[in-house]
């Protein structure tokens, strides 16, 4: 079975699911089975399926085959109808995540070239984000416990590049003062926490809209050691 990492949950399915398997995320990406998964928030069959697609029972029982392998989707019900068995499937989660663990080699490497004004640095941190909590999760699946974290997710407004710099300034002192105060690194039983801050600009959704200016991408990357609450 195909490894899934879950996170948080909808009333009976997962709300998201982290994919870590390369063979999962290449079945998660075909356009036609993308497409299943999405109408799976949902329980349906085959046979309802192909009516809503437009495609053939039988193309539809191949990709539900081929998700079903990968672990993208569940069996939830099975009716008889004369000496026919229609099954009804459901995806497993309501949203996917392919973390860069799939990506094998050439998975974003933060370390690589680290440069708080580079965009592309930013996604690497991202990736990362991606993977560790992913990895997390699964542990905390296993174990059946929860996983404890924080977010905070804002928008700000800025007149000027020049006051956008100040801010990524003020911002950076501020996280690095934090951390100096609440680092412990002789603590009996603490355990290393990372502490990611970006900023990046807003992208337009008009296609043809303005592309966002270099360097409008910062992010503070930290660790930090304290006790799990």
């Amino acid at each position: 079975m195909t490894k899934i990492v879950v996170g948080g949950r909808l009333v009976g399915m997962l709300e998201v699911a982290v994919i870590e398997e390369p063979a999962a995320a290449e079945a998660s990406l075909d356009p036609m089975r993308s497409r299943i998964l999405a109408e799976l928030v949902e329980p349906g069959s085959a046979v309802m399926l192909a009516g809503r697609l437009g495609v053939a029972r039988q193309k539809v029982n191949y990709h539900l085959k081929e998700l079903e392998r990968h672990g993208l989707v569940e069996l939830v019900e099975e009716r008889r109808r004369g000496n026919v068995a229609e099954r009804v499937y459901r995806a497993v989660a309501a949203s996917f995540v392919i973390s860069p663990v799939a990506l094998g080699a050439v998975s974003p490497d933060p370390a690589r070239a680290p440069d708080q004004l580079s965009a592309r640095w930013l996604v690497a941190l991202g990736a990362r984000l991606v993977q560790e909590v992913g990895a997390l999760l699964g542990g905390a699946a296993r174990a059946q416990r929860r996983v404890a974290t924080f977010a905070v997710d804002a928008q700000v407004r800025f007149a000027s590049a020049g006051e956008r710099a100040e801010f990524a300034e003020e911002l950076t002192r501020v996280v690095a003062e934090l951390v100096g105060r609440y680092h412990d690194e002789g603590a009996v039983g603490g355990r290393v926490h990372r502490v990611v801050v970006g900023v990046h600009q807003i992208p337009e959704r008009d296609p043809g809209g303005p592309v966002p200016m270099a360097g409008a991408g910062g992010a503070v990357d930290a660790e930090v050691g304290q006790e799990d609450r």
